[in-house]
Parts: structure tokens; C-alpha cells; sequence
């Protein structure tokens, strides 16, 4: 694989997708092949066959592999489900020498030590995000590097998710013959894709509709105040109208992609949809009408179970208002009229959410369907993470060169090296844990 290119691999509960990208003279973010398969193994985000899933796995690996005409060894993985959720939680740390100034190693310290949190059993902390810090008692500050203070105290957003599922990923990952070089929350993966900064700025919510679960990530200020997952999508409203019109899923399906609305004021009753029957059986009739009701229903459950974490967040407090409204992405964004829906019932300003902001000019129309956000938000991840590992060598590199030619007199100027993130060292623990368990 050539040493430019990233692989975003989205595990999702009716699709896997593998999707190879590189960075354009421009910055952006250019799409060079393209691989899904129908994900066997997969159930709400959480691995519940491990053989199924690296077959899927595989099966959309090499389609993409065929469409970039290159061989694919590392993958960035994103991970959701009903196993995460979040937490807020301060801490704070006393510096043994106030008068010299905060730096890298302070945050590090009381960063280390949210990670030291008691979890449930068989939870880890995948993410820890800080929101503001506080320096001896003055708030909001967002940067506290270079500040003097003796008692430097933090905001922290805690995502938590459980180990056992984490490793599954892993070592479906492994088995499918890949290298695992990342791991990333599908919310933040989605939310980079699709949002821009001003947005993250005013405050948003992302609300990505998959297909087994809906994930959820409040920006506000540019940083992340809240995730959740809810653990219900469009799977659940085909099994809805499988279960009401008495047909098979794949029929139901269908149905919901080409006829279905959210809004079943939108129907009139004569409006009649014809359905072939099960060997040899009569063909069955279904009013647009009722299709839409079954949707409706389901729908306005799962949009008002976001509401309440929106609210829970605190959106309806005048401070933390989002007032850019709801972004919607996701297979399950592509819904008529549920754009209008979520506003009706939100209140909110909302609009649909297209992978395009980083994207090349001249990129497929499929690429930019919300269908694949998460995917592109991965790919983007892994260019990151490259740039990342980039920096890191030049900088070596550079202090190499320095010792070496440093004389007497010259004072060295001390090189900042790029943060690691946690997830970075999440990756490691189970790329670890993987290569013991052998």
C-alpha cells in the first residue's frame, strides 16, 4: 500500500464499508476506491459473530482493493454500539512548583489520572476530552499551557465502552488479514465528515441514523460536550412494516427506500403500492398512507429519544444553546420529509449532513451521500494519523541533527512534540492484547 494512502473500514449493522483515500495537492481529501458488503455478524454495532464478520470484512476489502488497483494492509476502524456511553467528571491536580509555567507534562498528569477512574467490570475509557480547565480557581480557560498557578482543575468528557467488544473488532481486524493503525468513535468520525468548524463553534448536534443504532455528538465552542448512543435505527423500522404489512424484510426494505415518508400527511389514501406474492401467492396491496404511519411512529420514538439527551446536555439552558441546530447523516438521514420532522418536533434548525466539506471537487455523487460519512470521517482519522506520525519523525530527526551539532555556547530550543491521542494508546493496548492472545 502506498505509504499516502488511508483506509476508513466502517463496521456497520447492515453494511460494511472499506474506503481508500489520499490527500490532493489542495488539502482535500481524494477517494480512490470503494468496497461494501452486507454485514453478517454485526448486531447493533457489537460483533456477535466473529467468523461472518471477517468475511464481510474481507468481501469489502477486496472490492475496494479492486476499484484502487492497490493492496490494502492497515485499516482506521470506528467503533459504536450500545456499549458506549459518557460522563462527565472534574478532576484536578496540585503542581509542586507554582512559579514555573503549566505544560504538556501537567495535562498528561491530569489526564493519567482520569484514566485511573473506576469503571463497571469489563468497561474502559476509550476517549478522555477535556472541555475547560481552571487555574487556581480562574474558569473558563481554554489553553492553560504557559500559564502560572499552582492548582490546575479540568472539565473532562469521559467516553466509556466495554473491552470484550473492543477486542472482538480487533481481532476480526487481524483475522481478516489487516493491520489495525487506528481506532475512532464513529459520532466523531461522522461529525468531522459532515460538520464545519463554524458550526462546532455555535453549537450542533450530529445525529448520525445507521442502521442498528443512532449515535449522537454535541459540539459546542469547537469541542465535544456529549455523546450518546441510542440503540435503535432503520433496521427497526423495516422490521416495523415487515411486521405490519405481513411481508418479508427485503420487500420491507424496498419499501421504506422508495415509497417511505415520515410524514403521512404527505399520502393521499387512494396511493397504492403493489407487492408480489410468496410463491404463487396473490399479490398484496399497501396504502402509501399506512406505509408512512408505521414509519412515522417509529421515527418520531427514535428522534425524541435524541431530544431528550440534547436536553440532557443542557441545550435548553441560554449558555449552552446549539444554535446551529440538528445535522442529520447516516443511511437513515435519507428518509423523505424527516428533515421536516425532527424540526417540528426539536424545534430546531436542521438540515441534512453530506460528506462533501472535505472532499475533492470532482468526487462521485455516491461518495457524497450521507451513507458513507462515517467512512469518510475514518479515512480523514487515518490521513491524520499519518501526518501525525510524519511530524513525529522530522522532529526526532531534527533533534537528532541538533545534539549532533550543537556547541557550547548555542542554547537548543526545546521541540514540542505532537500529542499521542488516547485513542492512539487504545489501539496499542489492543494490538497488544491481540498479539498475546496468539
Amino acid at each position: 500500500m502506498e505509504q499516502n494512502l488511508a483506509v476508513g473500514l466502517d463496521l456497520g449493522t447492515t453494511k460494511i464499508v472499506a474506503m481508500i483515500g489520499r490527500k490532493n495537492e489542495y488539502g482535500k481529501v481524494e477517494i480512490l476506491g470503494i468496497g461494501k458488503s452486507k454485514s453478517l455478524g454485526i448486531h447493533r454495532g457489537v460483533v456477535n459473530n466473529i467468523t461472518q464478520t471477517i468475511q464481510s470484512i474481507q468481501l469489502a476489502v477486496q472490492e475496494a482493493e479492486a476499484a484502487a488497483a492497490t493492496k490494502i494492509e492497515g485499516v482506521t476502524v470506528g467503533i459504536a454500539g450500545q456499549h458506549i456511553r459518557s460522563l462527565q467528571h472534574s478532576d484536578y491536580i496540585t503542581r509542586a512548583d507554582s512559579e514555573t509555567v503549566i505544560d504538556e507534562d501537567d495535562i498528561e498528569r491530569l489526564i493519567n489520572q482520569v484514566h485511573k477512574l473506576v469503571m463497571l467490570p469489563g468497561e474502559e475509557i476509550i476517549h478522555v476530552l477535556p472541555q475547560e480547565y481552571k487555574v487556581d480557581g480562574q474558569a473558563e480557560i481554554k489553553e492553560p499551557i504557559g500559564m502560572y498557578g499552582g492548582r490546575l482543575e479540568a472539565n473532562f468528557h469521559v467516553v466509556v465502552g466495554q473491552v470484550s467488544s473492543i477486542r472482538n473488532i480487533g481481532r476480526c481486524v487481524k483475522s481478516a488479514g489487516l493491520e489495525l493503525e487506528g481506532i475512532t468513535l464513529e459520532p466523531l468520525a461522522s461529525a468531522n465528515a459532515v460538520l464545519s468548524q463554524e458550526e462546532k463553534e455555535a453549537g450542533v448536534a450530529l445525529i448520525d441514523i445507521g442502521g442498528g443504532t443512532t449515535d449522537l455528538a454535541i459540539f459546542r465552542d469547537g469541542i465535544i460536550r456529549h455523546t450518546a448512543v441510542i440503540p435503535f435505527g432503520g433496521n427497526v423500522i423495516t422490521e416495523d412494516i415487515k411486521e405490519g404489512c405481513s411481508i418479508i424484510e427485503k420487500q420491507a426494505e424496498l419499501l421504506k427506500i422508495k415509497f417511505g415518508s415520515a410524514w403521512p400527511g404527505e399520502n393521499k389514501d387512494n396511493e397504492i403500492v403493489s407487492i408480489p406474492g410468496l410463491r404463487g401467492r396473490e399479490p398484496k396491496e399497501i396504502t402509501l398512507k399506512n406505509l408512512s404511519k408505521i414509519i412515522h411512529a417509529r421515527v418520531v420514538e427514535i428522534v425524541e429519544q435524541v431530544y431528550v439527551e440534547i436536553k440532557n446536555y443542557g441545550h435548553e439552558e441560554q449558555k449552552k444553546k446549539l444554535i446551529a441546530g440538528i445535522v442529520l447523516t447516516g443511511g437513515g438521514a435519507q428518509l423523505k420529509h424527516l428533515k421536516q420532522l425532527v424540526e417540528y418536533i426539536t424545534g430546531m434548525d436542521t438540515r441534512v449532513g453530506y460528506p462533501n466539506e472535505h472532499l475533492a471537487g470532482d468526487s462521485d455523487d455516491a461518495i457524497t451521500s450521507p451513507l458513507f460519512a462515517t467512512a469518510v470521517g475514518l479515512v480523514m482519522d487515518g490521513l491524520k494519523r499519518q501526518d501525525r506520525v510524519k511530524a513525529e519523525e522530522i522532529i526526532e530527526e531534527v533533534i537528532e541533527n541538533e545534539i549532533e551539532e550543537v556547541v557550547e555556547e548555542e542554547i537548543v530550543e526545546p521541540v514540542v512534540k505532537p500529542k499521542r491521542s488516547f485513542l492512539d494508546a487504545l489501539t496499542e493496548r489492543v494490538k497488544d492484547f491481540l498479539d498475546n492472545a496468539e
